[in-house]
């Protein structure tokens, strides 16, 4: 059968929080099964715990946040990508502070923390929601919606009148069964502009953000002095956010993903409206592996 999964041993790092500027203490640990994704605030007493599913996300302001009694923990999405690309489905991550650290800007330190921990197979099924019925969002000119597919896929179009972002392709597209996230969709990292950086720093927020962790432009260039790690980045980036934000629902999706200049809020809307529109999806399983899609074979072959 086709297994939940979860790691071998638990692993820690630190990094600097996107909005606070503060250092933060991320430690991974293994769960049973069925116990999908828990965040534990463990800077507060008593520890208090949130769980991850869509009515938990109570701000899309720059970063998914998710909210439990009271208790917030913030830019969720890179580390929800990580696990969705690696199959991860139980996981207890404790953190010393109120946002997951911003690393590199991209999901690729937690990919290598989660395989440096090692990934282990349960005794138990893992269970997808499957979309049945196309399901989609709109607001104004932006949409994202969600179609039947065996397999995971991606078509993600962003529209910037910036100069290098036009010129870098403003589209990504992604198969599972022939896009390795690791290799080519972990690595993207998330940009903002210097006026905008200036903005929200101005309201305490981005305190954290500079070159290191983001790709910088000004209204002619790109400040960093590597450039893009791909061609397509910009657009690679915000499909990475997507795949962490439909993760929040708390199973990997069989379907196909499409939108047009959708963003955390819009992708929140869509995985709201799926647990509204419960013909939309069934959830299902693989007792042989033969019978599962490929691009899940396919995605743990290549980590």
């Amino acid at each position: 059968m086709l297994r939940q999964r979860t790691l071998q041993r638990k692993v820690s790092a630190a990094g600097i929080g996107l909005h606070s500027g503060k250092l933060i203490w991320i430690t991974i640990k293994p769960s049973e099964v069925d116990t999908g994704v828990t965040f534990r605030r463990n800077d507060l007493l008593p520890v208090r715990d949130i769980r991850v599913s869509a009515a938990r996300v109570i701000n899309t302001n720059l970063a998914s946040t998710i909210e439990e009694r009271g208790v917030s923990i913030s830019t969720v999405e890179h580390l929800m990508a990580a696990l969705s690309g690696l199959g991860i489905d139980n996981i207890l991550v404790e953190i010393s502070g109120p946002e997951i650290p911003i690393m590199d800007g991209s999901a690729t330190s937690f990919v290598y923390l989660l395989k440096s921990a090692g990934i282990k197979e349960q005794n138990k099924s893992k269970e997808f929601i499957e979309i049945i019925k196309p399901i989609m969002v709109i607001e104004g000119d932006k949409w994202a919606k969600l179609e039947p597919f065996f397999g995971f896929r991606l078509n993600f179009t962003i529209d910037f009148s910036h100069p290098v972002v036009s010129d870098s392709g403003q589209r990504a597209s992604i198969d599972f069964e022939t896009t390795s996230f690791s290799e080519e969709i972990a690595r993207a990292r998330t940009f903002g502009f210097v006026n905008d950086v200036e903005t929200l720093r101005k309201k305490g927020l981005a305190l954290g953000g500079g070159l290191d962790n983001a790709i910088v432009l000004d209204d002619f260039k790109i400040l960093n002095k590597g450039g893009l790690r791909q061609s397509n980045e910009f657009a690679m980036h915000k499909a990475l956010d997507a795949i962490g934000d439909l993760h929040l629902l708390g199973n990997t999706i069989l379907g196909a993903y499409s939108a047009f200049k959708s963003g955390h809020a819009l992708n929140n809307k869509l995985i709201r409206e799926i647990q509204k529109e419960k013909n939309s999806w069934r959830i299902r399983s693989f007792s042989s592996l033969s019978k599962a899609p490929l691009a899940w074979s396919k995605q743990w072959a290549w980590n």
